[in-house]
């Protein structure tokens, strides 16, 4: 015998009362429904703001690994519905996040969204192609060495316009500069197969991946406060890229 849902019941019990005029009634119903499951969410600690204490009691790796369950919750379309006024309250006062994203500014990838991560949880230091720079490592080193975070994702995405750009030579006020950034990546890949644009999707793949590689790199060979931490064993640092059709994020280290 097939097994209904819960979601599928509280659709059925809301299209029975809407027809025998039930409305008011059903309309309650369905918001205890919806109560419920954000309660339980709540309860189960995926709602639970960060305080000093938690942040403290979190390892390196426990970090990362709460990064990598909130995109499985992504993926599968059960990300956690947090009451966000009540984040808002409870982190008003002080923030104690337990890891720091340097992403891409791509519509698609924010990374709050992506790891299923709710206010207060993470940094975000967002640029086009998700390369470091000196004012991406001061944000570093505050978010880790005073603010306590506890691990570092670059991530990368598939499809990104800024390595696309990079690939074809783009040159376009400010973007030129930018895009420069991205070149030791693409001067990785001098010997590919196929043509060297960014129609070449294998090759745009590619250099996103060696791009956000060498982010971390870039990371611990520009800044002794991180490297210190991370040969300590205090903090995680970490290369990914989100594939834009699943959402699924793979680490690359």
């Amino acid at each position: 015998m097939m097994r209904r849902s819960a979601g599928s019941d509280v659709q059925r019990m809301f299209t029975r009362r809407l027809f025998c005029g039930c409305l008011p009634a059903a309309a309650s119903f369905v918001a205890a429904a919806v109560t419920s499951v954000s309660t339980a969410r709540a309860q189960s600690g995926e709602c639970a703001v960060f305080t000093a204490a938690l942040q403290k009691s979190i390892t390196p790796d426990q970090a990362m690994e709460r990064l990598k369950a909130g995109n499985a919750r992504f993926v599968a379309g059960k990300s956690a519905n947090c009451d966000m006024l009540a984040q808002v309250r409870g982190t008003a006062e002080h923030q104690y996040p337990i890891a720091a994203i340097v992403g891409c500014i791509d519509s698609r990838v924010p990374p709050e969204v992506v790891f299923d991560q709710h206010l207060g949880a993470i940094f975000a230091a967002r640029v086009a192609g998700n390369f470091v720079n000196t004012d991406i490592l001061g944000s570093l080193e505050y978010a880790i060495k005073v603010a306590g975070v506890k691990a570092i994702v670059v991530l990368g995405h598939s499809e990104c316009g800024a390595i696309k750009g990079a690939v074809d030579q783009v040159k376009l006020g400010n973007l030129t500069s930018l895009l420069a950034n991205i070149q030791p990546a693409l001067d990785a890949h001098k010997v590919f197969a196929g043509e060297k644009t960014s129609h070449n999707h294998e090759l745009v793949q590619a250099v996103a991946e060696t791009n956000a590689r060498l982010a971390v790199q870039a990371i611990l060979a520009r800044s002794p406060v991180l490297k210190e931490l991370a040969d300590a064993g205090q903090l995680r640092i970490a290369a990914a890229m989100e594939d834009l059709k699943t959402g699924r994020v793979t680490f690359l280290s």
